[in-house]
């Protein structure tokens, strides 16, 4: 109980960079450096030592981990104990969109986003940005990197009403 406490009040106390250590620590997730957890409601599910996640990955409110499939309960009585368990890897350089679903035996390569809401439950090549349900590859992180220059704004202010002022006038410059 006291454990489980202490665990409730680190997660709070820590901000989005240092949580992971946090949770490395007391559920026994593999984080590489720099990762950051942008909310607080993410679910490593029941076997969270089965997922590695890399270095500079970046996981959103909602995101949930997977590591078995609760659906063969329905043949314990004929098969009593059987559980199906994977791990899942998530590589280096890597962002989850919000509330999206990674199912248990499932490989995410570097350099790849998933859209919010997807469900992986297939390996995710390198390089590639993947959304849907289940999720599929829909194009090349270059594809994306260069549909995002054409609509993205450079934003350079770091105080807030600056910076929404900045957004606001490079967002009426484009329409």
């Amino acid at each position: 109980m006291f454990k489980k406490l202490l665990f409730k009040f680190l997660v709070y106390r820590s901000d989005a960079y240092n949580v992971h250590k946090v949770f490395a620590k007391y559920l026994g997730v593999k984080i590489g450096s720099n990762s950051r957890f942008t909310g607080k409601k993410i679910s490593f599910g029941s076997e969270p030592y089965l997922i590695t996640i890399g270095d500079n990955v970046t996981i959103t409110p909602g995101v949930k981990f997977q590591t078995h499939d609760g659906g063969v309960a329905l043949f314990r009585k004929e098969y009593p104990g059987l559980n199906v368990f994977g791990k899942i890897t998530i590589g280096n350089n890597v962002f989850i969109g919000e509330d999206a679903m990674i199912m248990y035996g499932v490989t995410i390569g570097n350099n790849v986003v998933i859209g919010a809401r997807s469900v992986v439950t297939k390996d995710i090549p390198s390089n590639s940005v993947a959304a849907g349900v289940p999720a599929k590859v829909i194009k090349s992180l270059e594809e994306y990197k260069q549909s995002s220059l054409l609509k993205g704004i450079q934003v350079v202010s770091a105080s807030e009403p600056e910076r929404s002022s900045e957004i606001l006038k490079k967002l009426q410059k484009k329409s």
